[in-house]
């Protein structure tokens, strides 16, 4: 496995939860941020963050988001909308994934969920591996992430990795031929449907933002790696 993976209107809750408000917002309501413990939108963290990875799986990198090779619309299909990091075809020197300043126009009512850092890890990468060895193997490398920031419209989100870290579920995920993880050396893989996978990472689930414009910004480090990735969405609400 490599440094590929250290990535990153209507509400319907399968609970009601409470939101954590976010003071001093610049940009008229205060954005807020569902707690980890949340069932929101019918889906836990750990099951929101498994729907992030095969989202982000079944892309064709042709047409990926997270390469900057299509829009922040590309297989949007929930209540809740994914973002994340940067992404680099293995061998193009002229792509940086620490760092990626998107566009990004977002329909009103769409929540949005992304990581600040995430890995995986599957069988299909670590044939024989059971789950516990899966999840131990992710498990260690979000333990050495730091600098970890989170902002919305200037306001900073705390605690990040104290009070937002998670495990997936236990998941699936079909790929592409044009797929991810070949793309970034783990392949060759076929097309085809694999099971199983489990990440850890640190996400957030931000309630659906007033129309207008706003600004995400993120960073976090892997020190082990020396490497750090800094993102930045500008959001058009509407």
């Amino acid at each position: 496995m490599n440094i590929k993976q250290l990535i990153g209107g209507s509400l319907v809750l399968g609970l009601i939860v409470s939101t954590v408000s976010l003071a001093g917002a610049r940009n008229g309501p205060k954005p807020e941020v569902f707690p980890r413990d949340s069932v929101a939108y019918g889906r836990t963290y750990g099951e929101w963050s498994a729907a992030w990875w095969q989202w982000s799986l079944a892309i064709p990198v042709a047409n990926h988001p997270l390469f900057d090779k299509g829009g922040c619309s590309v297989g949007q299909s929930e209540p809740v909308w994914f973002l994340g990091g940067k992404v680099c075809s293995t061998g193009d020197t002229t792509c940086d994934s620490s760092s990626a300043t998107r566009t990004c126009t977002v329909p009103a009512g769409k929540a949005l969920f992304f990581p600040i850092v995430n890995t995986e890890d599957s069988t299909l990468e670590d044939p024989g591996k059971t789950i516990v060895e899966l999840r131990a193997f992710a498990e260690s490398i979000i333990d050495g992430t730091a600098d970890l920031t989170a902002e919305v419209d200037g306001v900073a989100i705390p605690n990040l990795k104290e009070s937002f870290r998670e495990q997936s579920t236990v998941f699936g995920f079909t790929l592409p031929q044009d797929n991810l993880l070949n793309a970034v050396g783990e392949g060759p893989f076929a097309a085809g449907t694999y099971f199983p996978a489990a990440d850890d990472g640190v996400y957030l689930l931000l309630a659906p933002l007033p129309t207008g414009l706003h600004v995400l910004h993120f960073h976090g480090a892997f020190p082990a790696f020396k490497f750090a990735l800094d993102i930045t969405y500008n959001l058009i609400v509407q």
